[in-house]
């Protein structure tokens, strides 16, 4: 491993993730659920940056800071403190978050900052994933780090462990908006009811655009109708996206109570972004593309 000097400073992207669809397909014997989901990323996101140091420290700073704790329990610590313990010798980092994401908003920003902390310190800290075993870290730190870790779009199975690159995906112009209420993952497992999604057919999914579009349609969000119950406002999202022009496809991603909508181009998603906004300005309301080669 390298020694790091100060002009080693890097930063990275903690692109936003995106449940496209996301069903619930089974449950296992130890009350986890089995899942299977498409996930894409957004070019928007949360911000890490790191630089060498003796300790291992974290800043937090950006318009969604107010409330996080930078101490050792926050994702982004764990995941540098679960690094640092599997390579020797590895040093300290003096890390800075900018946190642009909403707060438990189920598009995996403190998972995409956990992922982002693992690939950022391994550039800084010269680790070399043949050279040290890795294995299990990113599930460790929680279900959503090693779609993140993978960083591109992909197919999503069990609960997060098992990934496979998808092809085809087609580029989408899209407003993510998020109500300004934090949703509990578990509440909403727990509020969910009824049987399972049956899981897809791996050979059946497409390679070419117009067919994933097709295929994105007709799948859904397992865990959208316990949201909505546990937070109205969810559905007043989903009914304004709806509402606005030049939407052809809105749902919420992962468990809530972030919400997607999907358009034709990016000025339509610009325009409906910058109305959306005006009407709600306490909403968190961005314009992105995500599919492609988008994100990661």
């Amino acid at each position: 491993m390298d020694a790091p000097h100060a002009a080693d400073a890097l930063a990275l992207p903690a692109p936003a993730k995106i449940n496209l669809f996301l069903h619930v397909i089974g449950r296992r014997g130890n009350g986890y659920h089995e899942l299977e989901s498409l996930v894409v990323f957004a070019d928007v996101g949360d911000r890490l940056t790191a630089e060498p140091s003796t300790e291992l420290t974290l800043e937090i700073a950006g318009p969604h800071a107010a409330g996080l704790d930078a101490g050792p329990e926050n994702l982004v610590m764990r995941a540098a403190r679960a690094l640092q313990s599997r390579v020797d010798g590895a040093p300290g980092a003096r890390m800075r978050l900018e946190k642009n994401l909403p707060v438990a908003s189920g598009i995996g920003g403190g998972s995409a900052d956990a992922a982002t902390a693992i690939k950022l310190l391994a550039r800084l800290w010269g680790v070399h994933p043949g050279e040290h075993d890795l294995s299990g870290l990113a599930l460790d730190l929680g279900a959503d780090v090693p779609v993140c870790l993978f960083g591109r779009p992909a197919m999503m199975h069990g609960i997060g462990e098992r990934l496979a690159p998808v092809s085809g995906l087609p580029a989408m112009a899209a407003v993510l908006v998020n109500p300004g209420i934090s949703v509990s993952t578990p509440e909403v497992f727990n509020a969910r009811s009824g049987g399972f999604t049956p899981s897809i057919d791996a050979a059946a999914l497409p390679d070419e655009g117009a067919a994933w579009r097709a295929l994105i349609e007709n799948c859904h969000n397992d865990l959208e109708a316990p949201a909505r119950a546990l937070v109205p406002a969810v559905g007043e999202v989903i009914h304004t996206l709806s509402a606005s022009a030049g939407c052809r496809l809105r749902r919420m991603s992962g468990s809530g109570a972030t919400c997607f909508g999907i358009y034709d181009d990016a000025e339509s998603a610009a325009s409906a972004a910058a109305a959306i906004s005006t009407a709600h300005p306490g909403w968190w309301v961005r314009a992105c593309r995500f599919g492609g080669s988008s994100g990661g």
